[in-house]
């Protein structure tokens, strides 16, 4: 019973971490209702930005500022010369805007601060901590309470806020929200930024545990299921589909994959959302989509 607890309680734990990932783009196709690809990108280029400063001797407190700040230059700029020319067009080429987009920033990334490894230290140890009889990773618990707080500042920005209230309005129904005077650019430029600063979060936390890489724009990959679980329009939904997705596949690892020869992690959540797909196609807290005709 111990083996399955801290098995269950550490997947679960682990999974905080893919729902970092997806909050990005739920924010993003909340707002847009476009899949953003770029985002692991932006993880990626914020978590290289950030451990670049420190290593360039500037104190922590400075190198989180900085990278906020050019996080959101970033989002005014993608807005401007990406999103707004595009802004009538159709949600498959914003998509696709995206996907070039995310090959740029890494582009960018490459050649402003290089491809090697970056090690980054957060003051956060993966040591063991016993609760009772259980085991669990501390890193993975400090993981698991940011992605809760953030998910709590999120919720109350966008619901207690006009921010929130106006997002809700364009993410309902855009042409209305503009009839009554939001500004559309606006918030796609405080949504983009928003998201880049919860990329940032994210990737500090994914490049303190396998050290800032180019890999780390894969992560978008992991994020998939969680969404598609969750719900593509939910924070809430991502942090659950996040908590889902970890505890099935390390569960799926221990107890089935001794019987397959192993190596059942990488596609497993995959596996489960498409079950998820065949029950419940708009996820656990999406929105299902209503056509007139």
């Amino acid at each position: 019973m111990n083996l399955f607890l801290e098995t269950f309680i550490g997947g679960l734990l682990a999974g905080t971490m893919y729902s970092l990932v997806a909050i990005g783009f739920v924010l993003i196709y909340k707002a847009s209702g476009v899949f953003n690809f770029a985002q692991g990108s932006i993880l990626l280029f914020s978590g290289l930005t950030f451990v670049t400063l420190l290593e360039k001797g500037v104190p922590f407190a400075g190198a989180l500022a900085i990278t906020i700040v050019i996080l959101v230059v970033g989002a005014v700029v993608i807005e401007r010369t990406v999103l707004r020319p595009l802004a009538n067009r159709s949600p498959m080429t914003l998509f696709m805007a995206t996907l070039g987009l995310s090959y740029v920033v890494e582009g960018t990334a490459q050649g402003l601060m290089g491809a090697q490894v970056h090690a980054l230290d957060l003051g956060i140890e993966d040591v063991p901590v016993f609760i009772g009889d259980v085991m669990i990773s501390q890193f993975d618990l400090v993981a698991a309470l940011t992605a809760v707080l953030l998910a709590a500042v999120l919720a109350l920005l966008f619901n207690r806020t006009r921010i929130g209230v106006s997002l809700r309005a364009v993410a309902d129904d855009t042409r209305a929200a503009l009839s009554i005077g939001i500004n559309l650019n606006r918030i796609w430029q405080i949504v983009w930024a928003v998201a880049g600063i919860t990329g940032l979060v994210a990737g500090m936390l994914w490049g303190a545990r396998q050290g800032i890489q180019f890999s780390l724009s894969l992560v978008v990959l992991k994020a998939l299921p969680v969404l598609i679980i969750g719900g593509f329009t939910s924070i809430g939904g991502a942090i659950v589909g996040g908590l889902i997705v970890g505890a099935a596949e390390t569960l799926a690892e221990t107890y089935i994959g001794r019987f397959v020869g192993g190596g059942i992690t990488p596609w497993f959540p995959y596996f489960l959302a498409i079950a998820f797909l065949y029950i419940r196609p708009a996820g656990l807290f999406g929105e299902r989509a209503l056509e007139r005709v």
